[in-house]
């Protein structure tokens, strides 16, 4: 998510070097990229995604690579880590989202991306043969750390990067220009700018074992920079600036003119600024911004030896003993993926729905396929797993609700082994069940198309859409996606529920399908 302000404060500054990036490793923020990538070909955002133009976008990105000899390593973070420091930035982001619902029915772009972005990024370099490793909570430490160790840079857009000790750097993804590529045979490079740690440093005189003391009380929610008239520390004669930028030069130059034998010597400094608090809430205070700074602490990296030996990276130990003893077993054995293992309903029992563009005056589109979602929670934690609390839409507020995870029928039997090692027959009776569909329905469908037809047979129970809907449904997958010149056009509020009832049942029944390793 970046550290607040940061990046807006560094616009026109010289700090960035101009570079002519070629024949070099490169560690790729992978969620960054693909919705960066997403959204530079101005593509649809409120009527449930491109995908076709989306992956051209993507396969274009990876050859001008491919061009200029850059080999990527990329990295798709798992959900938010143990510490849930970022939770309530993360609540802020999804309540942004649903505030800005009626906007994006009206057709404006709003910062929306469709269900399967992530998924078709990933199937698309899977098909490229890009290495791509999918590591479990935030990424941004094994980003780092994964750069450190190849000795190169990281590209990403997230300043949460820019804290981090490492030589390589960033590249600023709004900065590379892979899409201008100065062709020079063999030396064909991507101008791009990159920033590195010590010229920061050198910018605003302050020593690199503070950024995270600053980047902490830069970011920290628990802190308001509004507690601590930063402001005031502004050097004399510098220009007019807006609040937090004028708050992050002060801060800067504050830490800057420490001479403290420690870090923690100049945190006390910091929190002794803040005025009117009570000790118990100063050591509260303290706590956090020091769970904070631990965040931008480089970790080991346990990424390395999952590209160059192709395996499952490892549980982080401080979580080993919270999930159920078949995904520690499947994970050795290299039976799961990160990709189909969701760090934060394995470790906090929450789940963050994707929010889609509807009208607020109806329920929730992940209302149709919470039963899909129960008896993935049921596998995955098991009958006495406790419950799992989803975050969604009500109207135009983000509500949790409790769920109960299912355990029933076919399930109950896969539940006692790893589902990945159970008989295949097993495996398809939970799906099969959980989607309400007989298996004689499938015969004589296409391999790539008998999880979409069983689930919209699901969706035409469950959902009960007008058959014109169904049958245009029917028509995109046999033909593909028509023309998309109409998008721009606001959307109809029946029409745009359905098929986000559609789109959801979709995603989740392809989440149990990857548990159970069943259709293609």
């Amino acid at each position: 998510m970046g550290v607040k302000g940061l990046y807006s404060l560094l616009e026109g500054k010289q700090i960035y070097e101009g570079i002519h990036f070629r024949d070099s490793k490169l560690v790729v923020d992978g969620i960054n990229l693909a919705h960066i990538l997403y959204n530079k070909a101005d593509l649809d955002q409120n009527h449930g995604g491109e995908y076709l133009a989306f992956q051209a976008e993507v396969q274009a990105f990876f050859k001008a690579l491919a061009i200029c000899q850059i080999k990527a390593k990329v990295v798709i973070d798992g959900g938010s880590g143990p510490s849930d420091i970022k939770l309530d930035q993360g609540m802020d982001l999804q309540r942004t989202r649903v505030k800005n619902i009626p906007d994006a029915l009206k057709g404006e772009k709003m910062g929306f991306y469709a269900l399967f972005t992530t998924t078709v990024f990933e199937e698309t370099l899977n098909s490229m043969k890009v290495p791509l490793v999918r590591c479990f909570g935030e990424a941004d430490g094994q980003l780092a750390a994964l750069a450190r160790d190849l000795y190169c840079p990281v590209l990403s857009g997230d300043t949460d990067l820019y804290i981090y000790n490492f030589r390589g750097g960033v590249l600023p993804l709004d900065q590379f220009q892979w899409d201008s590529v100065k062709p020079n045979g063999a030396r064909s490079y991507i101008s791009c700018k990159r920033y590195t740690m010590s010229r920061f440093c050198n910018l605003y005189k302050i020593d690199h074992q503070l950024l995270p003391v600053f980047a902490a009380l830069a970011g920290n929610d628990y802190v308001n920079l509004r507690d601590v008239k930063w402001a005031s520390y502004v050097p004399a004669g510098s220009p007019t600036m807006k609040f937090r930028t004028a708050s992050l030069v002060g801060l800067l130059s504050w830490l800057g003119a420490r001479t403290d034998r420690t870090t923690e010597d100049t945190l006390t400094a910091a929190l002794a600024l803040i005025p009117n608090i009570s000790q118990q809430a100063r050591t509260e205070m303290r706590t956090e911004v020091q769970n904070a700074m631990l965040e931008y602490r480089l970790p080991s990296s346990s990424l390395r030896r999952s590209f160059s030996e192709g395996t499952v990276p490892p549980l982080p130990p401080e979580i080993w003993s919270r999930v159920p003893e078949w995904v520690r077993v499947s994970l050795a054995r290299g039976d799961l993926g990160a990709n189909i293992l969701d760090y934060d309903i394995l470790v906090h029992r929450r789940k963050f729905l994707r929010i889609q563009v509807e009208g607020s005056d109806r329920q929730s589109s992940n209302l149709t396929s919470r039963p899909i979602r129960q008896v993935m929670y049921g596998l995955l934690l098991g009958q006495r797993g406790g419950e799992v609390e989803e975050w969604d839409r009500v109207g135009l507020e983000l509500i949790g609700v409790k769920v109960q995870p299912l355990v029933q029928g076919a399930a109950q039997t896969l539940s006692l082994v790893s589902p990945p090692q159970a008989d295949r027959a097993v495996r398809l009776q939970v799906c099969l069940e959980t989607l309400g569909v007989e298996e004689e329905t499938l015969k004589g469908v296409r391999a790539h198309l008998r999880l979409p037809v069983a689930v919209t047979r699901y969706w035409w129970r469950r959902a009960s859409p007008e058959p014109t809907l169904l049958k245009a449904l029917l028509m995109v997958m046999v033909q593909g996606e028509g023309d998309t010149k109409h998008l721009s056009q606001p959307l109809d509020g029946v029409v745009a529920h359905s098929f986000n009832q559609w789109q959801a049942c979709l995603k989740d029944a392809s989440q149990l399908n990857l548990l159970l390793l069943l259709f293609p």
